[in-house]
């Protein structure tokens, strides 16, 4: 077995084995170190020696570096003692503890007392199986930046002193938004990069996909998971169509919706019938815009004033900027550019969206549309100067220049 191998195979049980290892040690740090020790052993020893079982291998390698680990720890030799006693280390991890082990390590990977970008490294790290230099690369920041954001957030862990079980029932469903958050900003970094010279990241996005997958199997009765499962399968399903050989991005009128994943649109819909079941929260409606897109068959015919009235609902459960900025486009379309541009207007007013890009781009769509195009032209290049990504930037200077 090689290098892609024992990757794989980390990828697939990271998340349990390390979610074991926390339950059987308590130590949240100590786990992920002993099991990130295994993975490196395994690429030494693996080409040489096929292990039968490579899950099986991997625990009871971890468990050895654990227990090492803590023989070294003086204070913790009652720890030793409990951990000398346990499972033998040829012992399949315990079936009936996995679901509970890998929910509970999902909410202490997100847990409130880290900052955000601590969950999304920790969270890709321990639950996703990525490497730093993945997760460095998903993100365009350094390797040793993602390394500190993830000692910083086990220290953050263990100084909280944060328990490695399942918040009670009441708790967990508080909890439950931060951790979806986690998952939404990691799906919408690989779906619209923010910076570099891509429009997507594809296997970001795609891994934030097989992190609410879980979630959904491990919460199954939680609308709001599968409405970001829903939210998620839709939007991936336009991938093919939004870039071009050269990763040109294509804009929504201009995709051959042929393309578009029609098996992730059936997927995305089914989860979205599964969050529907006692009214949308503000995933669930995204998930729903995002249906009205897929169900169409052209922009023409979409159907705005049912995505204008999902906004409206999104705006009251969960307010925010983009949201009115969402809606003025999709009132544009419904009603015409005028009354949109008057709610951008006012968005500007308040001030709402400084130094975002996002906001000259509609701004300057909404201007070209009226005909008023010396404006439009000021406002597109004003949001080629703010916007980091490269291939956005080149689609706003294209669109500049076509109003010369």
């Amino acid at each position: 077995m090689g290098t892609a191998d024992v990757e794989a195979v980390w990828r697939i049980e990271s998340a349990r084995i390390v979610a074991a290892l926390t339950r059987f040690t308590g130590d949240f740090g100590l786990a992920e170190d002993a099991a990130q020790e295994a993975v490196a052993e395994a690429l030494v020893s693996w080409p040489l020696a096929s292990p039968a079982n490579p899950a099986g291998w991997l625990m009871a390698t971890a468990r050895r570096r654990a227990i090492d680990a803590i023989r070294r720890r003086t204070a913790f030799q009652d720890r030793y003692a409990l951990l000398a006693a346990g499972p033998a280390v040829d012992e399949e991890i315990d079936p009936d503890k996995i679901d509970d082990d890998v929910l509970a390590l999902m909410f202490v990977s997100c847990h409130p007392v880290l900052s955000r970008e601590a969950r999304v490294a920790l969270t890709l790290r321990v639950v996703g199986g990525l490497s730093s230099e993945e997760i460095a690369r998903a993100f365009l920041v350094p390797v040793p930046t993602v390394q500190a954001r993830i000692t910083r957030g086990k220290k953050t862990i263990a100084a909280a002193g944060v328990p490695f079980e399942l918040p009670v029932a009441g708790e967990r469903r508080e909890r439950l938004g931060g951790v979806l958050s986690v998952l939404y900003v990691i799906f919408t970094e690989g779906s619209t990069a923010t910076s570099g010279d891509r429009l997507l990241r594809p296997d970001v996005a795609y891994e934030a996909i097989r992190l609410a997958r879980t979630l959904a199997a491990l919460q199954p009765d939680e609308p709001e998971v599968h409405g970001l499962l829903a939210l998620c399968e839709l939007t991936a399903a336009r991938f093919p169509a939004r870039t071009g050989p050269d990763g040109t991005p294509i804009l929504l009128e201009d995709q051959d919706r042929r393309l578009w994943d029609f098996s992730a649109i059936r997927r995305g819909l089914a989860a979205l019938a599964r969050a529907s079941t006692r009214g949308l929260g503000p995933y669930g409606l995204q998930a729903a815009i995002a249906a009205a897109h897929a169900s169409a068959p052209s922009v023409e015919a979409t159907d705005w004033d049912r995505i204008v009235v999902l906004y409206e609902a999104l705006g009251r459960v969960a307010p925010s900027p983009v949201v009115e900025l969402n809606r003025a486009v999709a009132v544009a379309m419904a009603s015409g550019p005028a009354q949109a541009l008057a709610m951008v207007d006012e968005l500007i007013a308040l001030d709402r969206l400084p130094g975002s890009h996002l906001v000259p781009t509609v701004r300057g769509e909404l201007l070209a549309r009226l005909g008023r195009r010396p404006e439009a032209r000021a406002e597109l290049e004003l949001a080629a100067r703010l916007c980091a990504n490269q291939r956005e930037l080149s689609v706003l200077l294209r669109k500049a220049a076509a109003l010369d």
